[in-house]
């Protein structure tokens, strides 16, 4: 039967304990290189964390360098029901007066009443034109560039299917069926309001006259012939209104062209003006520079963490001593506690309000920042957002930044060549310690062979020094009988 055996039962050595021991001494050198690894991660992590916090400000610095950002501005009206106003980047603040004396309007007109949707209007042409009717309706001046649109009328064609091919062939007009308690009524309207956008229907009629409103004639508009079959009933005209005393017309009743940057939404006529104010909407800039403080700071004061010794706790951060990130705050440092050119007026951050603290943080005086967006938005727009052509010293706070994080981000700047580098060194920290891994391997299995077999022969020479006694005590016994 076979027996059950394990190391050291024979001897009394502990192979197990023992190996296990020498074994932990052997590995000394990895745990070295494991903590190494663990270091190189935390940096690597904080290098990440960098990344993070520097795109940040870069994207900040970038928005205060955007016209759009400088020229947002907000257009009110003191009677929005009347006319609505709204601004864009490119508005000019002031204030205007707008009286409106006619919303813009397009022609309407209805036929008769039919019985139903499903009743037959007759056979023939419908030709439709765009344009403008003279102020007494005796002539029709189609639009330039305009042109006939017909649509053929088959005898069996019925109201609802006469509105359907109007409405496919795109003449400029809508048609649409209301039923009122006369009946059903075919009803056209202009695509586009405005004078100009006016419509006639002529009818070539299956029965030779186009004026007698009999058949398909029940559907022609057009008073110079004396086809008068349809009712008009909205006339096509254009919005009339006046912005300072100064007359304007349009044929839309939103008016986009005539005060710069701003749209002006025409609702209800009224005797009395309305007010249209457009003023610099400071308070999103005011928030974009501080935006831009608070990306600042959230950098700073991380790399002050990741590079300072805790006395305290006897802890230093991951990144202490590192050259590469010195380097970075150091430059970071250097814009920000600098001057500009840019203005003739504000020369530093503190100047309007982002005054340096003692961590190397900005705190931002909001009372200083507002006085100056009120008084020098021209001034503090150049501080920030001048381009210069002469180096660093004539270009504006967010630029520098802005310029600062693009290198720094870049593929050879110093954060991406840093961070490669942390990679590598980490992939070869892993393949010494594989490399290390597969010989302790070997020489755990070499030492528990060694052991094992010293056990064996421990086990042998016990069991010799065992008989040995037997014997010799069996002789002292013969001996003293």
């Amino acid at each position: 039967m076979a027996s059950i055996s394990s190391a050291g039962l024979g001897s009394g050595i502990n192979v197990e304990s023992v190996v296990s021991q020498l074994m932990a001494v052997e590995r000394q050198p990895l745990v070295q290189m494991q903590a190494e690894a663990s270091k190189i991660d935390a940096k690597i992590s904080a290098y990440g964390k960098i990344q993070s916090h520097v795109s940040a400000l870069r994207d900040a610095a970038s928005n205060l360098t955007k016209a759009s950002t400088w020229g947002d501005s907000r257009a009110s009206s003191s009677d929005a029901a009347v006319v609505s106003a709204t601004g864009s980047p490119s508005a000019v603040a002031g204030s205007y007066n707008v009286a409106v004396q006619q919303l813009a309007a397009g022609q309407a007109v209805a036929s008769t009443a039919f019985a139903s949707l499903d009743s037959t209007v007759g056979a023939g042409t419908l030709s439709i034109d765009t344009g403008s009717w003279s102020p007494t309706q005796d002539s029709f001046t189609p639009r330039p560039g305009s042109s006939t649109i017909n649509v053929s009328i088959s005898a069996d064609d019925t109201l609802a299917e006469v509105r359907d091919k109007i409405n496919s062939v795109g003449a400029g007009v809508t048609a649409s069926i209301v039923t009122d308690s006369s009946g059903a009524r075919l009803v056209l309207r202009s695509g586009a309001t405005g004078e100009s956008n006016a419509f006639r229907i002529i009818v070539a009629d299956s029965d030779g006259n186009g004026a007698d409103a009999a058949g398909l004639s029940r559907l022609g508009y057009d008073p110079p012939s004396g086809a008068v079959a349809m009712t008009r009933t909205q006339t096509a005209a254009d919005a009339r209104a006046t912005i300072d005393g100064l007359a304007v017309t349009s044929a839309s009743n939103t008016l986009t062209d005539v005060v710069p940057g701003v749209t002006l939404g025409l609702s209800k006529v009224s005797a009395d003006p309305v007010e249209v104010r457009v003023t610099s909407n400071t308070e999103n800039i005011q928030k974009a520079v501080s935006d831009f403080a608070t990306a600042y700071n959230d950098l700073a004061r991380y790399l002050t963490t990741q590079t300072r010794y805790d006395s305290a706790t006897k802890v230093a951060g991951s990144l202490q001593g590192d050259a590469s990130v010195n380097a970075l705050y150091a430059g970071l440092r250097s814009i920000v506690g600098g001057s500009s050119s840019a203005s003739s007026v504000l020369r530093r951050l503190s100047d309007v309000g982002l005054d340096p603290q003692r961590d190397g943080t900005l705190k931002v005086d909001t009372t200083k920042l507002s006085d100056n967006l009120a008084t020098r938005l021209a001034e503090v727009r150049k501080l920030f957002s001048t381009s210069g052509s002469l180096g660093d010293e004539s270009s504006g706070f967010a630029q520098k930044l802005r310029r600062w994080g693009d290198t720094v981000l870049g593929s050879d700047g110093s954060i991406t060549t840093r961070s490669d580098s942390l990679r590598r060194l980490k992939d070869s920290n892993a393949d010494k310690q594989e490399f290390f891994e597969q010989r302790m391997s070997q020489v755990e299995k070499r030492m528990r062979a060694q052991y094992t077999a010293l056990d064996t022969q421990m086990a042998k020479m016990s069991a010799l020094q065992s008989y040995v006694s037997q014997q010799v005590a069996a002789m002292s016994n013969l001996d003293n009988g």
